[in-house]
C-alpha cells in the first residue's frame, strides 16, 4: 500500500493586527485579511493544524492593546490571536498523529504551525459537535465554572445575578447557579428576545433588560431579597446598579467589562462604597490560573451537559473573511450564545483498505 506524502498548501488566508485600536475595532483598518500568507513547514516537535472552528471572544479586544496584562499583547503585523479547533494535517511530534483533532490558540488563520506542546487533544462526548470545545466544554465553560464556583462561592437558596446572561460565559454561569447549585438566578440581558430565552428556555427565575428605561426599578423588583453573588461580564452602569443591592458578605465576581473595552477612558464603579458597608468582596480572576483543575471541571461540565442541566446556543459565522465584522457583534450585544466561526469542514475518516 502506498501513501501519498501530505502536501501543504503554499499559501493561506489569515487575519493580522495591522493597527492598534483606541476605541472601536474597524475591520480592514485594525484587523486586515491577507489572502496570500505563507504556510510554514513544521520543525521537529511541531505540528501543522488545519483550523476547522475559531472562537470569537471579548478578551480579543484586550489582546490588541499594548499594555501589561495577563498575556502579552499581539504584535503589530502578527496573526490575530484566537482560540480554535482543528485537525492535524502534518506532525513532526510523537504527541500527535495526522487526523487527530486538537485545540489551542491557533489564531485567525486557515493553517497554524505550532509547537505540539501548545496544542491539546480535543475531546468531546459522542453526539456533541466539536465546536462545543470552544464554548461550554472549552475556555468559555471553564471561565463560568471557576468564576462562579471558586470566586463567587454560591450557596443553595442565595440570589445570584449574572450580567450578559445570554452570552457564552454568562449563560453557562447562570445555568450552573440555577440547576447545579440551587440558587435563585436573575439574568441581565439586552432586549426582550434574550430575556425571554433566559426565562423560558434556560429556566432562570427572572430576566431584566438593561436597555429598558425602567432597568433600575426592574432589577430591584427582581431581587427582593438583595444580591448574594454578582457575576459581572459588562462593568459600567450595570455594575453600579447591582452594587446598590448587595447583601451582607456578598461576592462580586469580575469576569469581564465588555461595556468599556472600546472606550479610551474607563471610569471605575461609582457605588463601590457598598462593598465596605456590606463587608462584601469584589474579586477578579483569570481562567488560565486554574489550568491544573481543568480535567475535573470539564468532566463536570460534560456530565451536566449530558444530564440536560446545561443547554447552549451557538451563533455561527461562516468563513474566515467574515470574522472581523463578526467580532463586532460581541460589543454590539447582537449575538446570543457562543460566537464561533466555521472555517472549513472536517476531513472524512481515512479508509482502512
Amino acid at each position: 500500500i502506498f501513501f501519498r506524502r501530505i502536501m501543504l498548501p503554499k499559501r493561506q488566508a489569515r487575519i493580522v493586527l495591522a493597527k492598534r485600536p483606541t476605541t472601536n475595532v474597524v475591520p480592514g483598518e485594525h484587523l486586515v485579511l491577507h489572502e496570500d500568507a505563507m504556510v510554514r513547514e513544521p520543525q521537529e516537535g511541531e505540528i501543522v493544524v488545519r483550523t476547522l472552528w475559531m472562537s470569537l471572544d471579548p478578551a480579543m479586544r484586550g489582546w490588541m492593546n499594548n499594555w501589561k496584562s495577563y498575556i502579552a499583547p499581539v504584535k503589530l503585523g502578527d496573526v490575530m490571536r484566537a482560540n480554535g479547533v482543528g485537525e492535524v494535517v502534518l506532525s513532526k511530534s510523537p504527541r500527535f498523529q495526522k487526523g487527530q483533532l486538537v485545540q489551542g490558540l491557533f489564531g485567525m488563520q486557515e493553517y497554524a504551525t505550532v509547537a505540539a506542546a501548545e496544542a491539546e487533544l480535543c475531546q468531546v462526548p459522542a453526539g456533541i459537535p466539536v465546536s462545543a470545545a470552544l464554548g461550554v466544554l472549552g475556555l468559555t465553560g471553564l471561565t463560568a465554572y471557576f468564576g462562579l464556583l471558586d470566586v463567587g462561592q454560591p450557596k443553595a437558596g442565595e440570589t445570584v445575578v449574572v450580567s450578559a446572561a445570554a452570552g457564552a460565559t454568562g449563560s453557562v454561569a447562570a445555568q450552573i447557579a440555577k440547576r447545579c447549585v440551587g440558587c435563585r438566578v436573575v439574568g441581565i440581558a439586552g432586549g426582550a428576545a434574550k430575556c425571554a430565552w433566559l426565562r423560558d428556555e434556560l429556566g432562570l427565575d427572572a430576566a431584566v433588560d438593561y436597555k429598558s428605561p425602567s432597568f433600575a426599578k426592574d432589577l430591584k423588583r427582581a431581587c427582593p431579597k438583595g444580591v448574594d453573588v454578582y457575576f459581572d461580564n459588562v462593568g459600567g452602569r450595570v455594575l453600579d446598579e447591582v452594587l446598590r443591592f448587595l447583601n451582607l458578605r456578598a461576592r462580586v465576581v469580575i469576569c469581564g467589562a465588555i461595556s468599556v473595552y472600546n472606550k479610551d477612558k474607563v471610569q471605575g464603579p461609582v457605588n463601590y462604597l457598598s462593598l465596605a458597608a456590606n463587608r462584601a468582596r469584589m474579586e477578579g480572576f483569570i481562567v488560565f490560573d486554574y489550568a491544573k483543575q481543568y480535567p475535573q471541571a470539564l468532566q463536570d461540565l460534560a456530565r451536566w451537559l449530558q444530564e440536560g442541566k446545561l443547554q447552549y446556543k451557538e451563533d455561527v459565522v461562516h468563513g474566515l473573511r467574515h470574522a472581523p465584522e463578526a467580532l463586532l457583534k460581541l460589543f454590539e450585544g447582537s449575538n446570543t450564545g457562543k460566537l464561533v466561526v466555521k472555517i472549513t469542514e472536517q476531513s472524512p475518516p481515512a479508509s482502512k483498505l
